[in-house]
């Protein structure tokens, strides 16, 4: 049984989900500590779960388009100060898990699951299971710092 709502589940299943799906996470975890970032758990289990798929969706969704995302944490190589510097920012630990919009924005989770979008601001999708649900249906993300 899933966790996500019906459209949410049959996307992911598209892209090659499953429940419980699980895959080696540990060169891209390893990857980025090299970069300086943290491993935790929760960045650990996400990239586990979902890493590797890339949805292909498009049109409109309930606040904003809904937009392609690809959960391949290597698309953000180079990017580590990034999540480093806006981590500190906010008081999280930022783990890049993808990019957003064909590589416009990059996403990362932090420890208590919260997924983010990341540029030269942040925004949050909320935490998982709901971010999830929210970048899939086209819902806004919240502004967390805009950058200024």
């Amino acid at each position: 049984m899933s966790i996500f709502p019906d459209e949410v589940d049959h996307v992911l299943r598209e892209a090659g989900w499953t429940p419980g799906r699980q895959v080696d996470a540990e060169a891209w975890l390893v990857t980025f500590e090299a970069e300086g970032l943290q491993r935790h758990p929760v960045a650990a289990g996400f990239l586990a779960e979902f890493g590797g798929l890339a949805v292909g969706i498009s049109g409109p969704g309930i606040s904003r388009a809904r937009e392609p995302f690809e959960f391949d944490p290597m698309l953000c190589l180079g990017e580590g100060d990034r999540f480093l510097e806006w981590g500190a920012e906010i008081g999280k630990s930022l783990f890049p898990v993808g990019v957003h919009d064909g590589g416009r924005f990059f996403l990362g989770i932090d420890e208590d699951s919260e997924l983010y979008l990341v540029e030269a601001w942040v925004a949050s999708f909320g935490r998982m299971p709901e971010a999830m649900s929210n970048l899939i249906l086209g819902v806004q993300p919240l502004v967390i710092d805009d950058g200024n």
